[in-house]
C-alpha cells in the first residue's frame, strides 16, 4: 500500500485587500447623500427662441416687479398695481380687458414678467409659477442687457 502523503497547504498571508467592507461603507454614503441632498422646489419650464426669434406680439401684458423695501416685492399689471396671491387674477382681468375671451387670455396671450436688477430672483420665479399654475401657457421672462438699466 501507498503510504498516504499529507501535503501541507503553505500558510502565507493573504495579501489581498478585502474591498467589500469598503464598498459597504460607500453604498451607505451614497444613499445618505441621496436622500440628505436639497431638491428643487419650483420647476419652470422655458422655451428659448430658437436662431430667428419673431418679434414679440402686440397684445402683451407686462407684469412687473419693483422692490418694495425690506425684502417685498410691488407688483403691477400693464402698470396698475397688485399683490402677488392677486396676481393670476389681475393678469387674466387685463387680458379680458384687451377683447380676448377667457379662454383664449390663458392659450394665447403672452405675459412678460419684468424685474428690476435688485428684486429676489425668488419674487420672480414665484410670480412666473403662479401664472403658470393658474393656467397660463404662454409666460415670458423680459430681459434686456445691462447696458439699458
Amino acid at each position: 500500500m501507498r503510504a498516504l502523503i499529507k501535503r501541507s497547504v503553505p500558510s502565507h498571508p493573504n495579501a489581498e485587500p478585502n474591498v467589500i467592507p469598503f464598498i459597504d461603507v460607500l453604498l451607505v454614503l451614497l444613499v445618505i447623500f441621496m436622500v440628505t441632498a436639497p431638491k428643487s422646489t419650483v420647476d419652470l419650464q422655458l422655451q428659448l427662441p430658437g436662431p430667428n426669434p419673431t418679434p414679440m406680439h402686440r397684445d402683451v401684458v407686462m407684469i412687473e416687479l419693483r422692490d418694495g423695501g425690506g425684502g417685498g416685492a410691488l407688483v403691477s399689471v400693464d402698470g396698475v398695481a397688485t399683490t402677488m396671491a392677486e396676481l393670476p387674477r389681475a393678469a387674466l382681468a387685463r387680458g379680458v380687458s384687451l377683447g380676448q375671451a377667457s379662454e383664449d387670455v390663458l392659450d394665447e396671450m403672452h405675459f412678460m414678467v419684468r424685474a428690476e436688477q435688485d428684486i429676489a430672483y425668488a419674487h420672480v420665479v414665484s410670480a412666473i409659477d403662479s401664472l403658470q399654475h393658474a393656467g397660463f401657457a404662454k409666460v415670458g421672462v423680459f430681459s434686456q442687457s445691462a447696458d439699458e438699466t
